[in-house]
C-alpha cells in the first residue's frame, strides 16, 4: 500500500515554544551528541585511511553505526536534562490553564523541547527499533516487540501492554489542549490491542485486553473499553464482542460451496451490531 510522503508517523511531541530561550537545550543535544559522532569518524579516519580500499568497504558500517550512536547519546543526553527538569517540577496529571504563567503548562513545553531532537532522529531510521526505544527512555511503559511505529504516540504518561498494534496514522494521546484548559491524563493500553487506522485515543482512556478500536473511531476523555468487546464510531461505542482472538477462529466460518450461507454465517458472526440483537 503506498502512502503519501507528508504522512509522518511515530512518537511525536509539541510545536509549542513558551520561549525562545529554551532552544539553548537544542544546542546542548546537538552539540554534545554530534560530538560523539566526530569522535567516532575521527578514529575510523586514523585506522582504515591508509587502505581506501578497507576505508570504503568498511563506511557503510560506520555509518550505521554512527547513526545508532547519535540517536543512543540523544537520548541519555535527554534523558539527563529531562531528570533534572522534573526535579524541578515533576510532570503530574490534571487540568490547567494554557498559559505561560502556569508551571504545569510551561514545563511540558521544556520537556517537549528537549526531545525533539532525539524523537526526530529516532524516527528517520527505516525500522521501529528507534522509536520504541525512544519511547522507553522517556518513560512511556512499552514492548520494544509492540508494533507502534505507524501511530503517533504521545511522549509520556502512555503505557502499553504486550502485543499491541497501532494503526496507520492513529493518535495516541495522553494531553489535549481544549480552550484555554490544558488536559493531561495517564492512558492505558492492555495486552492483544488493536488500534485501528486513523483512530484516536483521548486523554485518559483505558482500553482493556483484547479490545479493537475500529479505524477511524475516537474514543473520549477517561473512556473505558471493556475486555474483550469491538469499539467503532465517533465517539467509540460497543460494536460487538471480538471473536478474532479465539481459538480455532478459522472453525467458526467453516467451507462451504453456497456462497450465500457462507456470507450470511459471516455477516452473523463479524459484522452482526450488538445493538441490533
Amino acid at each position: 500500500m503506498s502512502k503519501p510522503a507528508s504522512l509522518r508517523v511515530g512518537p511525536f511531541v509539541s510545536n509549542v515554544l513558551v520561549k525562545k530561550r529554551y532552544l539553548v537545550f537544542y544546542a546542548i543535544l546537538i552539540v554534545f551528541s554530534i560530538f560523539i559522532v566526530q569522535f567516532e569518524f575521527w578514529l575510523f579516519w586514523i585506522y582504515f585511511f591508509d587502505d581506501i580500499l578497507i576505508f570504503f568497504i568498511l563506511l557503510p558500517f560506520l555509518v550505521l553505526l554512527i547513526y545508532a550512536s547519535l540517536v543512543v547519546v540523544s537520548l541519555l543526553i535527554a534523558k539527563a536534562l529531562l531528570v533534572i527538569v522534573g526535579m524541578i517540577h515533576k510532570p503530574q496529571e490534571g487540568v490547567f490553564m494554557r498559559d505561560n504563567s502556569d508551571k504545569n503548562y510551561r514545563y511540558w513545553n521544556i520537556r517537549n523541547v528537549i526531545k525533539k531532537w532525539p524523537v526526530w532522529l529516532s524516527h528517520k531510521f527505516p525500522y521501529p527499533i528507534f522509536d520504541n526505544l525512544c519511547l522507553k527512555v522517556f518513560g512511556v511503559s512499552t514492548n520494544l516487540k509492540n508494533s507502534l511505529f505507524e501511530g503517533w504516540i504521545d511522549t509520556e504518561f502512555i503505557e502499553f501492554g504486550k502485543n499491541v498494534v497501532i494503526g496507520e496514522g492513529s493518535i495516541i494521546q495522553s494531553m489535549i489542549i481544549a480552550g484555554n484548559l490544558f488536559i493531561i491524563r495517564k492512558t492505558i493500553i492492555e495486552d492483544n490491542v488493536r488500534i485501528g487506522a486513523h483512530s484516536i485515543v483521548m486523554p485518559g482512556t483505558h482500553i482493556e485486553k483484547d479490545c479493537i478500536l475500529a479505524a477511524s473511531s475516537t474514543t473520549t476523555v477517561n473512556q473505558r473499553l471493556e475486555e474483550g468487546w469491538i469499539y467503532i464510531g465517533v465517539p467509540a461505542k460497543k460494536y460487538r464482542k471480538n471473536e478474532f482472538f479465539k481459538p480455532g477462529i478459522e472453525n467458526l466460518i467453516g467451507d462451504s460451496k453456497d456462497l450465500e450461507k457462507l456470507k450470511q454465517k459471516y455477516d452473523m458472526i463479524y459484522t452482526k451490531r450488538i445493538d441490533k440483537e
